[in-house]
């Protein structure tokens, strides 16, 4: 056994990587303490081990090792993090390390932070929406209790900002239950990190908050720990504490440089754009750690960002959460650039647990045909639009034109939305029946009749005596 050994063997250093030889028995993601040959100590986990060495993920950067003089010693278990209800209100670096000015964290218990793999058949169907008093969000694109949303952003788009909106707002409706957030940045800025702080502080939203933030010049191998830790602490809180806790990890795309990094340092054959072939893996063991579990009264949701480099949304990384996601909610460079905030693209948007938890006792009876209506009205703007581009205003039918309107003041009435402003569900249907009321009631034919008849704001007439005379 390797337990409290000191090994002086290290016969090689390769990016994070240090190859320790003559090692029996190193066990697969056992921690290690490295003593560099000043005093100081890091830690690493083992990647691979064989009846020769083993070789070694250091958390932290290996410039200064000698491999004369640096030590490593196999600690006989796997990285584990202290979990407690103490940790919301406070902030912790990307190892678990508290980084606030505050009294010593008294923890319950210690955790893997790999977790363990959930049995599909203890998993309960998510149901239960969750208001995030954003028009786009909750009217078309639902969010759900125990979901995975992820929001596909690009350079420069304000994700940061409606991220803080929604752990701000996000409440499940009607319920004075638990509500936690845990929220984790993975290679942000100073200034990114400062922003999300500032906002749980000044919202008041900090007490219910647990903060990891791994920094934009903190080792990119740590980038592998930060979310693991986040989901850990969360899964403590949903279903030893039944809070319902939602996650928020920003930015994944740095999380998955970061395996590309590490792959790369093991010579690993590459796949997708130089991406390991196992990332769809790796990003499922984060993603399906949210959700509800049958006897448990908590829940986790997660709700994470990623840039996609290049705007490309078939770029590997958008493509593969695509896959093991439940929807996603895309942020449009288009809306951005004509100052249309939150810039959420319904079209290219969607939320696949939507149907079975709208309607009658959980949102409105008419939520899911007037979320159809606005979609396909919206789409035929959009088509309008792209024909007068080419053709001129003008050249286009009456109906064409009364859509591109309606496109316009969709936009500029239901998406326009302040950074602060809070819309409950009833608010946004509203909005939306007095932009559809704009059309005669038979056109509205993907919503029941009888909703129609009930909801309708007075048809044509009454949305053209509003409007100035020509």
């Amino acid at each position: 056994m390797n337990v409290g050994t000191e090994y002086r063997t290290i016969s090689r250093v390769a990016g994070p990587l240090i190859v320790v030889d003559r090692v029996a028995s190193a066990a697969y993601n056992e921690v290690v303490r490295i003593r560099m040959p000043n005093g100081e100590q890091k830690l690493g986990q083992v990647l691979e081990s064989t009846r020769d060495h083993a070789i070694v993920q250091m958390f932290g950067q290996t410039g200064g090792i000698n491999v004369n003089e640096t030590s490593v010693t196999f600690l006989g278990d796997t990285f584990r993090i202290g979990v407690s209800d103490e940790m919301l209100g406070r902030i912790f670096d990307g190892q678990g390390r508290p980084k606030d000015i505050g009294a010593e964290v008294v923890y319950s218990e210690k955790r893997d932070i790999n977790g363990e793999p959930i049995n599909p058949a203890a998993r309960a169907k998510p149901r239960d929406f969750i208001e995030t008093g954003i028009s786009t969000i909750d009217g078309l694109m639902t969010l759900i209790r125990g979901q995975k949303l992820p929001i596909f952003s690009s350079a420069g788009l304000p994700h940061n900002q409606l991220a803080a909106q929604v752990a701000r707002q996000a409440r499940v409706k009607d319920s004075s239950e638990n509500f936690a957030v845990v929220f984790a940045g993975i290679g942000i800025t100073y200034d990114d990190a400062a922003f999300f702080i500032k906002s749980f502080e000044s919202s008041g939203a900090l007490k219910r908050t647990a903060i990891f933030m791994n920094l934009a010049d903190d080792p990119g191998i740590e980038r592998i720990l930060t979310p693991r830790l986040a989901l850990t602490t969360a899964e403590y809180l949903a279903y030893e504490k039944g809070m319902h806790v939602l996650v928020m990890l920003t930015d994944m795309t740095s999380y998955c440089e970061s395996l590309r990094e590490l792959s790369s340092a093991r010579e690993e054959v590459p796949g997708r754009r130089g991406y390991p072939g196992y990332m769809y893996t790796d990003l499922a063991s984060i993603y399906e750690r949210a959700g509800l579990l049958v006897g448990k009264k908590g829940s986790i949701t997660q709700l994470n960002i990623l840039t996609m480099p290049g705007d490309d949304i078939t770029h590997p990384i958008p493509d593969l959460t695509g896959y093991i996601t439940e929807g996603q909610i895309l942020l449009s460079r288009e809306l951005a650039n004509k100052s249309v905030y939150p810039p959420i693209n319904p079209l290219g948007s969607l939320s696949r647990l939507m149907t079975g938890a709208v309607g009658p006792g959980v949102t409105r009876e008419d939520h899911k045909g007037w979320a159809d209506q606005l979609y396909g009205a919206y789409a035929r703007a959009v088509d309008a639009r792209d024909l007068s581009s080419i053709v001129g205003v003008e050249a286009l039918q009456e109906k064409d034109k009364e859509y591109l309107k309606f496109g316009e003041d969709f936009e500029e009435r239901f998406i326009v939305q302040g950074p602060n402003e809070h819309r409950s569900i009833e608010q946004t249907l509203e909005i939306g029946w007095e932009l559809l009321s704009r059309f005669d009631k038979d056109e509205l034919t993907r919503i029941k009749g009888d909703i129609v008849q009930r909801y309708h704001k007075g048809g044509k007439g009454a949305a053209r005596e509003a409007e100035p005379s020509g």
